[in-house]
């Protein structure tokens, strides 16, 4: 038996003994893997950082628009090094170049992590203190005794306001937009570097296969680490070094922070993993060849497939050029027009995918580890299945251009659809007396320019010195929230940390709604009231048409992008990716978290305060306001980029006609040579320059 095999590998010796492997067989595949475990290792670093926005947000005390700023760092730092990596990059060492950003990245990432361990211990705002004593029963006086436990004295100095600030790192964010920055740097060299070395050394049979694996990880990145970012969203941020029952909010306030640091030293472990292998990769492979009867069959294929040229005109649609001139890549009306389509849309899904969470969180009352959650377990899921979708679809049908754009239009426009439902899937405002509504329960109307501050003083607790500027939100009986205990005319309190609560709360004696008689049980507890069940239940329907929504804009991803590969001349293809990755990551990955979070920011109803003074974060939103912000934006790119690309197939559909009769005329003048007609060749070429100029004309 030993005998035959070995007969038969003599016959046949481009088959592998299974225990035998090449060393390029072994290479590659080393090589794939490290390559795919980097992919999962910066979508897993990138995800959590859009995870995190919101704690870094409190932590640091910082405005929406500065976030955005922080977030946009990333797309910064890949453009600073994207021209020497696309130029230089194929003549260096490309595995060792690949170990390089990944060093970077994991630099980036402790970085980004440092400040927590330099920056002291998080002290949140509040009206009252928490210290815990022997006596739980001991009483305090939130309304006569207000003004001795204000956290900040409003009369300080400057000198003191200076050296409390030092002493806090209240800068201590531009660490975050550095590491940030260098995680933008590291990872650009990842992408082009990795797939042109599969591409150049990889069986060109398997170099599908292999891109598959690297997209199929790439996509558990994300998944883990919002999953991750909403573990870490619910440890207390100084976890370890502060006891746990002095604090006095869970993470349900709107002032907790979790424990934002923690993901990016993991990430940061995980980058520096991923890289090492590639220190040992060789720069160079053995070309891998096919198999002599895979050869001798796609000889035979591409020898029958000379005769029948359509298939291969199909798979490339050219521009309105003459076969003498140059093809030019910014003088392809498609490809300007697949430029500006997608920037318009980065813009929209770039804003959306950093602000979504706050906006789950404010509008339908979800804590932001929990909105983390559903977005990492449901929302991604659903993408990764339209990618999926999508690219079946493609085969299945064997789409041209013009299917694919089509199909890319259907997904577009069906996704918006679902999008315009979201706008009818409201929940009403935190019922926040003072801010929301009055002290006797009036509603107040969403608007988003008007000075709050008068408003959180009546009559009940004009008489308790309460402090107009801190955010200590309590609970009433009656399902109302109050900014403070004070400003609820609460004379007394019993109980330490999260068990305080609060009694005789005069404020509640006003309420007057309906017929309503105002409540026995004048008590309140810590922590902002739940919103209305309705709401929950609301939630329930966005979160399908979310989900259902993600899926949809992902099937037509794939043929957005076959349309861009097959609207470009093949020569030119190389620098157009390019420049599409250029412009899509300056003009559609920058601006939009800094917009969208300045316009956020201005439905702030009651900005926090800082440990030194002066605007912190913001703690309550009109979430009217925020809604209609949020939403409207996403509705004006979106429905932009719908609009373009109509436009776009239209240009397509134009010159798919014109090549048909181009076609159909070079058939003709072939036929018309073969019969020595010169007549009708004249003819031929006199309709194809009257095509030529009825093309511009229209185009």
């Amino acid at each position: 038996m030993f005998v035959n095999n070995t007969r038969q590998l003599r016959r046949k010796p481009w088959i592998i003994p299974p225990f035998s492997p090449e060393p390029v067989e072994w290479s590659m595949f080393l090589f794939l893997v490290s390559l795919s475990f980097v992919y999962f290792a910066k979508a897993f670093g990138g995800s959590y950082m859009k995870s995190s926005v919101t704690q870094i947000e409190r932590r640091f005390d910082i405005p929406s628009s500065l976030i955005g700023v922080i977030d946009g760092s990333f797309e910064i730092g890949n453009l600073l090094v994207i021209a020497f990596v696309s130029y230089f990059g194929a003549k260096l060492h490309r595995p060792r170049l690949i170990g390089i950003g990944c060093l970077i990245m994991a630099a980036g990432a402790f970085l980004t992590a440092l400040p927590h361990f330099f920056q002291g211990q998080y002290v949140y705002e509040t009206t009252l203190s928490h210290t815990p004593e022997e006596n739980t029963t001991e009483s305090i006086l939130p309304c006569l005794a207000n003004t001795s436990h204000l956290v900040i004295n409003d009369q300080s100095t400057a000198a003191s306001k200076a050296a409390c600030e030092k002493e806090a790192g209240s800068s201590m964010w531009i660490y975050v937009f550095l590491g940030n920055m260098l995680r933008g740097i590291g990872e650009t060299p990842v992408m082009p570097l990795g797939v042109s070395y599969l591409d150049d050394y990889a069986r060109k049979e398997n170099t599908a296969i292999y891109l598959a694996c690297l997209q199929t990880v790439g996509i558990l990145g994300p998944v883990f680490g919002f999953m991750f970012g909403s573990f870490c969203a619910k440890i207390y941020v100084d976890i370890g070094s502060v006891d746990l029952e002095s604090i006095s909010i869970n993470h349900k306030d709107s002032r907790w922070v979790g424990a934002w640091w923690l993901g990016f030293l993991v990430s940061g472990f995980l980058m520096l993993l991923a890289g090492i292998p590639f220190w040992f990769l060789p720069n160079t492979l053995a070309k891998q060849c096919k198999s002599p009867s895979k050869k001798k069959q796609e000889d035979i294929q591409a020898k029958n497939s000379s005769d029948t040229p359509e298939e291969e005109q199909g798979s490339f649609l050219p521009e309105d050029n003459t076969e003498e001139d140059a093809p030019q890549l910014f003088s392809n009306k498609v490809y300007l027009l697949i430029i500006l389509t997608s920037v318009v849309a980065f813009n929209g899904f770039i804003g959306m995918i950093t602000f979504k969470p706050k906006f789950m969180e404010q509008v339908y009352g979800q804590s932001p580890s929990k909105a983390i959650f559903l977005i990492g377990s449901m929302n991604l899921p659903a993408v990764a299945v339209g990618v999926i979708v999508g690219g079946l679809v493609m085969k299945r049908f064997k789409l041209s251009v013009l299917g694919a754009a089509r199909l890319s239009i259907i997904s577009s426009f069906l996704s918006f659809c679902f999008l315009l439902i979201q706008y009818f899937l409201q929940c009403d405002n935190s019922e926040v007396a003072g801010l929301t509504m009055t002290y006797q329960g009036a509603w107040n109307k969403p608007v988003t320019h008007r000075v709050n501050l008068p408003s959180l003083l009546s009559q009940c607790n004009m008489g308790c010195s309460c402090s107009l500027k801190h955010w200590d939100p309590v609970c009433a009986r009656n399902g109302i929230t109050y900014a403070s205990p004070c400003l609820a005319g609460c004379q007394t309190s019993t109980g330490i940390g999260k068990e305080m609560e609060f009694h005789n709360c005069t404020c509640m004696q006003e309420l007057k709604v309906g017929l309503m008689a105002p409540p026995t049980n004048m008590s309140a507890i810590l922590g902002q009231c739940p919103r209305k069940s309705d709401c929950d239940r609301m939630f329930k329907f966005y979160m399908a048409v979310s989900v259902l929504g993600a899926f949809v804009s992902a099937c037509g991803g794939t043929s957005g992008y076959i349309v861009l590969l097959r609207s470009i001349h093949p020569d030119l293809k190389s620098l157009a990716l390019g420049m599409h990755t250029l412009i899509g990551r300056t003009l559609g990955g920058i601006p939009p978290p800094i917009y969208f979070g300045a316009l956020i920011d201005r439905t702030c109803l009651k900005w926090g305060l800082k440990r030194c003074g002066g605007q912190g974060a913001c703690r309550l939103y009109d979430s009217l306001a925020f809604r209609i912000t949020f939403l409207g934006l996403v509705y004006c790119l979106y429905g932009l980029a719908n609009v373009l690309w109509v436009v776009l197939y239209l240009q397509l559909s134009k010159r798919q006609k014109k090549l048909e009769l181009l076609s159909q005329a070079k058939a003709t003048a072939l036929e018309a040579n073969g019969n020595n007609n010169p007549n009708a060749m004249v003819s031929i070429f006199k309709n194809k320059d009257d095509l030529d100029r009825d093309s511009e004309s229209t185009i």
